[in-house]
């Protein structure tokens, strides 16, 4: 099997010596498992749910932060960008690109990333926004592959972008995760990645409305079970001390445990692999 997709780190940069210590101790735990690790944190928080939220140290000083992990640790890393003119300064300095759920039908981001990963030899990673059906999409797939076939590229689009599954609203401070998108978005020829964290989100369900609350007590559970139902990868915001995060904290996961539960998703992977498909892909259950 292919190693495994792993995106793992703090929501966003809160200061230097944090983001140093995580990816640190990310690479200890994942020291020697068959995973493709990328050390995930933002340089800007743009979609805040109060004007009083943390957003982090902004795009030069983050790219600067993220530049002394790569640099300190040698790990891979990814990071959001919020609009056209981001694209190009961070795939200078990261290896994947990603594009933030509620920006996800707009082309001229799509376009903007795809023309800076593929200049600057990157990836790019587009997350399902909670609006969108998973067979829509095939429209931001299309949207990709339009960019690559304009530059004669003869990079397959599976190994140049992942879709990310983060859950879909579900009436208000509610998101719900459909197990069988996976399989729906992977007809588009492009691996599929489940955000455990993002998806147990309940917006704007923190303390006076100011800030998002959170689930964590179920993504264990749901994580095991998008890998069970084809997720070829996992998003897990992780922090030492999830209490005091300065962003996303009640959905994050706990730093200390990333190993340990890497290895679980990782025996579900093995374990399903190995089970025959007893139906055929056009065959209704009706």
């Amino acid at each position: 099997m292919k190693p495994f997709p792993v995106i793992a780190g703090p929501c966003v940069i809160e200061d230097e010596g944090l983001i140093l210590e995580t990816a640190q101790e990310l690479k200890r735990q994942l020291a020697g498992l068959p995973v493709d690790f990328y050390f995930k944190s933002s340089f800007d928080k743009a979609n805040r749910t109060s004007i009083e939220g943390f957003r982090g140290p902004g795009l030069a000083e983050g790219l600067r932060i993220l530049s002394k992990v790569k640099a300190d640790t040698d790990l891979k890393t990814l990071t959001d960008f919020h609009t056209p003119e981001q694209a190009a300064p961070i795939a200078e300095v990261v290896d994947f690109l990603q594009i933030p759920a509620f920006l996800c039908r707009q082309t001229d981001m799509i376009a903007a990333g795809a023309e800076a990963a593929l200049r600057f030899g990157r990836r790019l990673a587009v997350k399902k926004g909670q609006f969108l059906a998973p067979g829509d999409t095939k429209n931001i797939v299309e949207k990709v592959q339009s960019v690559l076939t304009k530059h004669q590229s003869s990079v397959p689009i599976s190994e140049f972008l992942f879709l990310t599954e983060r859950g879909v609203s579900f009436g208000y401070n509610t998101l719900i995760v459909d197990m069988t998108s996976f399989q729906q978005m992977k007809q588009f020829g492009v691996p599929t990645i489940f955000d455990a964290t993002h998806s147990v989100q309940s917006p704007g369900a923190g303390v006076g409305g100011k800030s998002t609350g959170g689930k964590r007590q179920h993504i264990e559970v749901l994580a095991r079970a998008a890998i069970a139902a084809g997720a070829d990868g996992v998003f897990l915001e992780c922090h030492p001390n999830p209490a005091v995060a300065k962003s996303d904290g009640p959905n994050a996961f706990f730093l200390e445990h990333i190993g340990t539960f890497i290895r679980q998703l990782l025996e579900i992977r093995r374990v399903v692999s190995d089970m025959p498909k007893l139906l055929p892909e056009s065959r209704s259950l009706l």
